[in-house]
């Protein structure tokens, strides 16, 4: 699927107006440190030193919504307690989002508090009720439903099997996309699926499919199998089923089952993954896309999510960024630097460390690969920045580059030891670095820290700069004259 295509669903999207209605939650995560075992019994201990609370279940997926340039509006139910306020409050803040929470007495608002240390998180305990809501609270969810839908581009039911996903909300989303020609899609939770109805999209997770239909979905025949068995049984128009790593595959009622592989990452936290996961297909449909688009959209926006700490969100510059960078399925020889700078946020929020190096790379010769590999070694992502073709002229005469930035571009992007790869113009990588921020700068060379360009910025921030000494005879200019001699 070309990258320009789904970079264009993004903006197309904008605006558009999603309903998600389902079961809302309030996420808290309780961080700290353990550093000792309780005296008391087998279990850690943990110092803490910071809370975050903010919405969960479909609130997540209403955050994931805005983040992603949609308009949202939210319809849930609620305790008449203090974290029901506390998550109004919270969805008060969030621009784009409408939320029409209403409160019934005498059941508490489902609240999740995650205990977290470092990356590790160590438990989770849940307060909630999950007995099915009173049917003048199911009249008022309809009834707000109702209101939205007319102008809506799309319709979410996001289940979590809190009990706000009656048949009478599913009934009366299904007769607003009927009667307003707009897409319904169900986060399903549970074993009877058919309880939805004929949405347009169903989208399970690997673990709820093999659940409803007692058949594994670890590989793609599994999940093949269980994938037709649905589209056999089910009145879904289409069925998607999320697989972690390995990606997504879907089918509908006139089409085989299509398997999409996912991108290998850091997994940081996998938490509100699956609510990142259909907000983007939400994205896809309502910009216009296919299916398959709208699943490629998906993978790369849950991507970003699981390298991310706690209920997070996927924005649509990140989003834009990644595919951008070929996260996605594709692979692009270099980025802007806007985009690379939106990636080292995205790194160092998943706790990775940036590296920087640059050059010409004109003729890759055993010294470069040296010097990519050992910086690759000691940080957790490496950029190059590339001397454009113009700014290699002016370093290395008229007859220079060999290669064209693209060409050479290229060839460094598809390394094991590279990450990303920014083409600059000016003659030196200051403005570059300055702008990118790097924790770690590498050169190869015969160089000393006062000499290297850029030193004094990473040093500043509390960098390394590291220098790796160059192989004998190994150069593009050597290459060069070798080659003019007839050597080999």
């Amino acid at each position: 699927m070309a990258r320009a295509s789904l970079i264009d669903l993004i903006a197309s999207a904008a605006g558009r107006k999603i309903v998600c209605v389902g079961d809302v939650m309030l996420d808290r995560f309780v961080y700290g440190d353990v550093s000792r075992i309780s005296p008391e019994a087998p279990v850690p201990i943990m110092r803490r030193t910071r809370e975050a609370s903010m919405p969960g279940g479909a609130g997540n997926v209403a955050r994931n919504l805005a983040s992603l340039g949609l308009h949202t509006a939210l319809i849930g139910v609620v305790g008449d307690d203090a974290e029901g306020r506390e998550l109004a409050a919270l969805l008060g803040k969030l621009p784009n989002v409408e939320a029409d929470l209403i409160a019934m007495r005498g059941r508490p608002t489902t609240l999740k508090t995650r205990f977290v240390a470092g990356a590790q998180q160590l438990l989770r305990v849940d307060a909630e009720e999950v007995a099915g809501i009173e049917k003048d609270i199911e009249s008022e969810l309809v009834s707000a439903l109702h209101e939205v839908a007319a102008d809506a581009a799309l319709i979410i039911l996001s289940d979590y099997a809190k009990g706000a996903m009656t048949d009478g909300v599913i009934k009366a989303a299904l007769e607003a996309g009927e009667a307003f020609g707009i897409p319904v899609i169900a986060d399903p939770k549970g074993r009877d699926f058919r309880r939805y109805g004929a949405v347009d999209l169903l989208k399970p997770n690997g673990h709820e499919l093999a659940h409803a239909f007692g058949m594994p979905t670890e590989t793609d025949q599994d999940a093949a199998a269980a994938l037709a068995a649905a589209a056999k049984t089910l009145p879904a128009k289409a069925v998607v089923v999320t697989r972690a790593a390995k990606g997504m595959s879907f089918i509908t009622k006139d089409s085989e089952v299509t398997h999409k592989a996912g991108k290998a990452r850091e997994v940081y936290d996998v938490s509100g993954a699956g609510d990142t996961s259909i907000a983007a297909l939400a994205l896809g449909l309502a910009g216009g896309g296919t299916l398959s688009q709208a699943v490629d959209l998906a993978i790369a926006a849950s991507g970003i999510a699981v390298g991310k700490s706690g209920t997070a969100t996927v924005s649509a510059d990140e989003l834009r960024g990644a595919l951008e960078m070929g996260l996605d399925h594709g692979g692009v020889s270099h980025i802007p630097l806007e985009t690379a700078i939106s990636q080292v946020s995205i790194w160092r929020e998943a706790g990775l460390t940036v590296g920087f190096t640059n050059g010409c790379f004109d003729i890759l010769h055993p010294g470069h690969l040296k010097v990519l590999e050992e910086a690759k070694s000691r940080c957790g992502r490496l950029i190059v920045g590339l001397n454009s073709d113009a700014s290699v002229r002016r370093l290395k005469g008229p007859t220079r580059p060999v290669n064209d930035a693209e060409s050479r571009a290229r060839v460094l992007s598809g390394l094991s030891a590279v990450d990303a790869v920014v083409v600059f113009e000016d003659d030196t990588p200051a403005a570059l670095i300055e702008a990118l921020q790097p924790d770690l700068l590498v050169k190869g060379g015969d160089y000393t820290l006062d000499t290297i360009i850029g030193a004094d910025v990473v040093l500043a921030r509390g960098g390394t700069v590291h220098i790796v000494p160059t192989l004998d005879g190994q150069s593009t200019t050597a290459a060069i004259a070798r080659a003019k001699a007839g050597e080999t």
